[in-house]
């Protein structure tokens, strides 16, 4: 049999219970968007030309650390564990506001002796050679970037990923990775 104190014991568990789990959720949330770190401040966009890139190869990034939601038309650039990372909008290859700033302390790495990677990935849509061409132009782009800011290019190294296809979104898909090196 049940009583009356079970019964009210019941709506105070649930209710509480409830509570508890959207306080968590909440908490992962409001964690995932404070540690997304933009980069807003404005730079001129550097056009791409053609040259030669290397041929070695660099392990695939296999998941984003943040959601990325940006449209097709938006470019952004953001810092995150040192890894300066360009997001491009779909069909172009012009660097996003914010680069200059963005690339502070790769140019600080590299005066101090080290090197930069830059490694250009692409989403699925649309055509694969198109695409692979793309994201060459995006690398070239973010290499002018540097060239801009001092950079000399033998402290640089165009590097094609083992899978330049990004995961995950288009968006996500659609970067630049520049990391030092020593």
């Amino acid at each position: 049999m049940y009583s009356d104190d079970d019964d009210s014991q019941e709506r105070i568990v649930l209710p509480l219970v409830i509570g508890v789990a959207m306080f968590v959720i909440v908490g992962v949330l409001g964690l995932v968007s404070f540690n997304k770190k933009p980069v807003a401040a404005a730079a001129k966009p550097v056009a791409a030309h053609a040259a030669p890139a290397a041929t070695a190869a660099v392990p695939a990034v296999t998941a984003p650390a943040a959601v990325l939601n940006l449209k097709d038309d938006e470019s952004q650039v953001v810092v995150e564990n040192g890894v300066v990372k360009f997001y491009f909008a779909s069909g172009k290859a012009e660097v996003a506001k914010g680069a200059n700033e963005a690339l502070a302390d790769v140019v600080k790495g590299i005066k101090a002796g080290q090197k930069a990677t830059i490694s250009g990935f692409h989403d699925t849509t649309g055509n694969a050679a198109l695409n692979a061409e793309l994201s060459k132009k995006r690398a070239f782009a973010v290499r002018d970037a540097l060239v801009a800011l001092g950079v000399t290019e033998d402290k640089l190294d165009l590097v094609k990923p083992t899978d330049s296809q990004g995961s995950g979104a288009a968006a996500e898909a659609r970067r630049v990775e520049v990391v030092l090196s020593k």
